[in-house]
């Protein structure tokens, strides 16, 4: 019976190696199953949306895809924009990861940054009322198609969970300590890897399901500026930077005027002091100058 066993498990081991490995031939063998294990739904008109591990996928397609983004609003209050912003991302089912908030200070309204994740189905309709929060000054939005990754990384956990249930079996019919201790640590390097990969599966499928959309809300003070593009917006924007020119020289007028008026004032009391001493000194050159009188 040892003689059996100890060729099964490392018969075992190079087939569990070669499921990690997600070779050509793994990946296509793992495909023709798929789409044969798909082609009930298919033949009943009722494409699937979600694969065996509970990620989403395009209606129709199949794929897999990971959307992420970047939306700059300029709104009035940016901290009570954000609460807004959180309460409708919350409705949908959806989550906030971070959020920074800047105070108010002189001249703006303060400013927010929000890490959201918004489910996938939803992002559309999130975005149209995240953008009725103010005015609009950018989105980007990106995506990645991972379908081929999610199908490998099925293939791979498909061939080490077989590999576990054999080596769970050989176990059960182990005869002697060394097979024991063989199969057992056959079977703690296949439980590792399957825990591994099936932790890759689970964050795949996070990041397909929601979506990352990372807002930042400023106040019309921090907004950026538009460059004017014709002769009548130039002339407003001059006209304003001169107004802006003469509005900073008065408040710098403004910040030095009691700074010259308390150096007018040391200057005139030093100008007193040097005169009173050189009238002092004349009446006394002229009496060395006729002692006799």
């Amino acid at each position: 019976m040892r003689r059996i066993l100890i060729p099964a498990v490392l018969v075992l081991a190079m087939v569990g190696l070669a499921g990690c490995s997600g070779s050509n031939s793994s990946s296509s063998d793992s495909g023709a199953a798929s789409s044969s294990a798909q082609a009930p739904s298919a033949v009943q008109g009722k494409p699937s949306t979600q694969d065996s591990t509970g990620g989403k996928a395009e209606v129709g397609t199949g794929r897999q895809v990971i959307t992420n983004g970047d939306v700059s609003i300029t709104v009035e209050r940016p901290i009570a924009a954000a609460d807004r912003a959180v309460a409708i991302v919350e409705a949908s089912g959806g989550r906030v990861d971070g959020r920074v908030e800047r105070a108010p200070v002189d001249g703006d309204r303060g400013s927010a940054q929000l890490t959201l994740r918004i489910p996938s189905a939803k992002l559309t309709s999130v975005l149209d009322q995240l953008k009725r929060l103010g005015t609009v000054q950018s989105v980007s939005i990106t995506k990645q198609d991972v379908t081929s990754e999610s199908q490998d990384l099925d293939a791979r956990i498909t061939a080490l969970r077989a590999s576990v249930d054999r080596l769970l079996q050989l176990m059960a019919k182990a005869t002697t300590t060394a097979d024991l201790i063989t199969i057992e640590s056959a079977l703690s390097d296949r439980q590792a890897n399957l825990e591994s990969l099936q932790a890759q599966k689970r964050s795949l499928v996070d990041q397909v399901d929601l979506s990352t959309i990372t807002l930042a809300l400023g106040s019309p003070a921090t907004a950026p500026k538009k460059v004017p593009n014709d002769f009548l917006s130039g002339l407003v924007a001059g006209w304003n930077a001169l107004v802006g020119f003469f509005a900073g020289v008065i408040v710098v007028v403004g910040v030095l005027l009691p700074w010259l008026v308390l150096a007018a004032l040391l200057g005139g009391v030093v100008l007193l002091l040097v005169r009173r001493l050189r009238r002092r000194r004349t009446p006394a050159a002229g009496q060395h100058e006729h002692p006799d009188e």
